[in-house]
């Protein structure tokens, strides 16, 4: 049974770019039905969700603060061992819903495929994730991708134990 949504940022819940002002300041835009899935519908169903991404922003710690999100690692490098961490050891993985967008998050992605955990990436994800995930979303990142693999885990009661 998936107890974790392990979540990307950049190109996942977000569009992928990010605005910089003249002063240095970043802006990233998030999709409010991603936000809604997670908060309304992913929590109440008892799947914790989890944020892994190589970059670090307040921007994103502001969001998650919003949506209850109390998982939050920010500036990793070796995203599996984090997520080994997170979910106390590899065979674990099979409890894990990971999606991602881009070829960052495949060694990730593999584990937790492997282990019979699910995948899911975006529409417009690159092929590489697209052609292992066990899901496609109908929208693209920062669209509603994450809400689209929201819904689909748990309407349809996602177990591959």
């Amino acid at each position: 049974m998936i107890k974790y949504l392990v979540m990307d940022v950049d190109g996942t819940l977000t569009d992928g770019k990010i605005y910089m002002g003249h002063n240095g300041e970043t802006v990233k835009a998030f999709s409010i039905k991603d936000g809604c899935g997670i908060h309304d519908i992913l929590i109440p169903a008892g799947i914790t969700p989890v944020i892994i991404t190589g970059r670090s922003s307040d921007i994103v710690l502001n969001r998650c603060k919003e949506l209850g999100i109390t998982k939050v690692y920010q500036g990793i490098d070796n995203k599996l061992e984090k997520l080994i961490s997170i979910v106390g050891a590899q065979l674990q993985l099979k409890t894990v819903a990971y999606i991602g967008d881009d070829i960052n998050d495949l060694e990730c992605m593999n584990a937790v495929r492997d282990a019979g955990g699910v995948i899911g990436c975006p529409k417009n994800a690159v092929v590489n994730v697209i052609s292992i995930a066990d899901y496609i979303a109908e929208h693209n990142g920062g669209e509603g991708a994450v809400r689209d693999f929201i819904e689909w885990i748990v309407n349809n009661k996602i177990s591959r134990a």
